[in-house]
């Protein structure tokens, strides 16, 4: 009886202990299956087999459930959140932007802009250097007839008439002169007239081909006029006394005024004003000048009066004047 007892236990007992082992190794299955399963990124559906226990089916169908439910979460939270995130940014800029005051997309205000253009006077300042060095040219090449041409106007030689017969016999310094003449006073002109705001619409260089062509179509009308009533009237020696003492106040004229061209070109203001008022004044006194010296010159070679030089003086020099003053300011003053 006894031994029978102590077999029952040990049968007991094995008994249990095996009913333990199993259950623990259900356990160990089922915690398996639960810590490698999310680490799969990316589950995939199959079927469940047939040989594995209903506890292990449970489980995966579980994870499975939970993966795919945070999947779709995500993919509706980042759905919704971004439209959101851009829609307050653009309220808080269109906000930002209405209320600062520096800024403003409202109510625009438009400004009127002047373009101004710069415009130098490099070409005048080579121009004016080119003629800086022509007329040295022609003062050191012909030093000689300079001096005897303000010698003989100006009455300060002895014998006048030696000098200006040497002056006579020098066509290629009196030509080179005269050329200086017409530029010299080409340009004093074209900046005189835009000194009394005619032709401003004309560019300068036109301007100033237009005044020394004009200079060179009237010195040459008058030369050949002058020729033709010595001829016919048999007073050449005159009327050649008289185109020297013309062509010679034009060359004086044109070196007297090259410091006052320098000073209209590079200056402003009261100096540019002064120096444009001197130049006119010197002029007029040089032209004064050329008709006492044109009717002293004369008198002593044939018989005329005051009275007839004087109405000459207004038929032939002051009215022709008059008449391309007239002329210039009609047209100029139209064109500006």
């Amino acid at each position: 009886m006894h031994r029978m007892r102590r077999s029952f236990v040990l049968i007991l007992v094995v008994l249990c202990s095996l009913d333990v082992f199993s259950q623990d190794s259900a356990a160990g299955k089922i915690a398996d299956t639960t810590t490698q399963l999310p680490v799969i990124s990316k589950p995939r559906i199959s079927k469940p087999r047939v040989q594995k226990d209903s506890a292990t089916i449970i489980a995966d169908s579980l994870v499975l459930v939970d993966s795919l439910r945070k999947q779709d979460s995500i993919i509706l939270l980042t759905k919704i959140n971004r439209p959101s995130v851009s829609l307050f940014r653009q309220q808080s800029d269109t906000s930002f932007l209405l209320v600062n005051p520096l800024f403003r997309f409202t109510n625009p205000m438009r400004y009127s802009i002047t373009i101004k253009k710069w415009q130098g006077k490099e070409a005048i300042f080579y121009s004016m250097i080119a003629l800086l060095i022509f007329f040295a040219f022609i003062k050191n090449a012909f030093s000689r007839y300079m001096a005897d041409l303000f010698k003989t106007y100006f009455r300060t030689a002895v014998n006048q008439k030696q000098t200006k017969e040497q002056l006579l016999q020098s066509p290629l310094p009196s030509l080179l002169f005269n050329a200086f003449f017409v530029l010299s006073i080409g340009m004093f002109l074209a900046f005189l007239l835009q000194y009394f705001k005619l032709g401003l619409d004309f560019n300068f260089w036109w301007l100033y081909f237009y005044c020394a062509l004009g200079l060179v179509a009237i010195y040459v009308v008058k030369f050949i006029s002058l020729k033709f009533f010595g001829w016919i009237f048999q007073v050449s020696d005159s009327t050649d006394t008289y185109i020297f003492v013309v062509f010679a106040t034009n060359k004086v004229i044109g070196m007297a005024l090259l410091p006052f061209l320098v000073l209209v070109v590079f200056t402003y203001g009261l100096v540019y004003q002064a120096a444009m008022s001197l130049s006119i004044m010197v002029v007029c006194a040089l032209l004064i000048y050329r008709f006492f010296l044109s009717f002293i010159s004369i008198r002593g070679q044939i018989r005329i009066g005051f009275i007839h030089f004087f109405l000459y003086l207004l038929a032939f020099e002051v009215i022709p004047l008059l008449l391309i003053n007239k002329l210039l300011f009609s047209f100029l003053g139209e064109t500006s």
